[in-house]
């Protein structure tokens, strides 16, 4: 089964009916307004995960240990909730399926609602989820022994035992980002378990005096020289009364610290200290991230971090545990993370 049989992504434009592509892209696309309730027009962000992260949807496939050409063979599970997802149109008119990427214990879906339903999205993902939960029922009693499956009293495990995850996509540019992330997924997931060292999530690592978990190329501690990323106050202040000299000498001593060998360590908050970090990105020159959260279970750094994980570019630093309920960056740990980068920096 090739790879483009096992995921379907197709750009905003190019929107999958149920059995078709539509004969025209809509004129413009309508986005989910925030705090709004979930019955009108619409991009969401859908995702069904296996419980305990088994491995049943799929099988990562990688031909000749290369992740660009990795991709997942679906299992007869797979096929099924797939098939599952497919029926969702049917029953609801005013839902297409925009996307979608099976990966070996998880299903990510991009539905488009086009025009207001009677009932919420959240009412039919709910609908979509008990659907896989008999389909996971009916697997699990398949594959059970003959005692336990003829024993018609005792119910097999669920196998989804979490509702999905639905995120809006309330914001121009997310559904390109998600389409894209879907994209590279198997290639993602190929990268990490051929370099796991890079991806796990490293414990107690002690820098002046304090503690950091750790995701990313651990030997950049070792390096001879490093520099912090913090753009001040006042040269954003200059820069926004039109003088922005220093500011701009400031931005170009950073990277040419880099290029001639150091290592930047920054939380990069700023669009100016961001655009330092774009460069150092682009270039492959060498730096540690503080990030403002800790780590999540199956943690995977976003977008242009994982590759430059993968590449021995960086090194993600945080002290806290990760918190899910944090939805903003406090001003106190914002300096927190800039009186860290000054200590790391202290080591050299």
């Amino acid at each position: 089964m090739s790879a483009e049989l096992n995921s379907m992504s197709v750009a905003p434009n190019d929107i999958r009916d149920n059995q078709h592509r539509e004969d025209k892209a809509p004129s413009r696309w309508h986005w989910q307004e925030p705090c709004t309730a979930w019955k009108g027009i619409g991009i969401y962000h859908v995702t069904l995960t296996i419980t305990n992260r088994q491995t049943l949807l799929g099988a990562l496939v990688v031909p000749e240990n290369d992740p660009a050409k990795a991709w997942v063979e679906r299992t007869e599970l797979g096929e099924k909730i797939v098939d599952c997802l497919w029926t969702v149109p049917k029953y609801h008119p005013d839902i297409r399926i925009v996307s979608f990427d099976l990966m070996p214990n998880h299903l990510h879906t991009i539905w488009r609602v086009i025009r207001p339903m009677p009932t919420g999205i959240k009412s039919v993902v709910r609908g979509f989820w008990q659907a896989a939960k008999q389909i996971g029922r009916d697997y699990s009693m398949s594959v059970a022994p003959n005692d336990i499956r003829d024993n018609q009293h005792r119910p097999a495990d669920p196998l989804f035992h979490e509702m999905p995850f639905i995120r809006p996509l309330s914001r121009r540019g997310q559904l390109d980002t998600m389409i894209h992330y879907t994209w590279l997924n198997p290639q993602r997931l190929a990268t990490m378990q051929l370099t796991p060292d890079l991806f796990w999530v490293q414990d107690n690592i002690e820098i002046a005096g304090r503690t950091y978990k750790g995701v990313g190329y651990a030997d950049l501690l070792q390096r001879s020289h490093y520099m912090p990323v913090h753009v001040r106050r006042t040269m954003m202040d200059e820069a926004a009364h039109g003088d922005d000299k220093r500011l701009r000498d400031y931005m170009n001593n950073c990277v040419l610290a880099a290029r001639q060998g150091a290592v930047m360590v920054s939380p990069f908050i700023s669009e100016y200290e961001q655009s330092v970090m774009e460069v150092l990105l682009k270039e492959g020159l060498p730096f540690i991230y503080i990030a403002d959260n800790g780590f999540r279970d199956y943690y995977k750094p976003q977008d242009s971090l994982f590759d430059a994980v993968a590449r021995k570019q960086v090194l993600i630093l945080s002290p806290w545990e990760y918190d899910p309920k944090m939805t903003r960056v406090s001003r106190d740990r914002c300096v927190q993370m800039n009186k860290m980068a000054e200590e790391i920096c202290s080591i050299s």
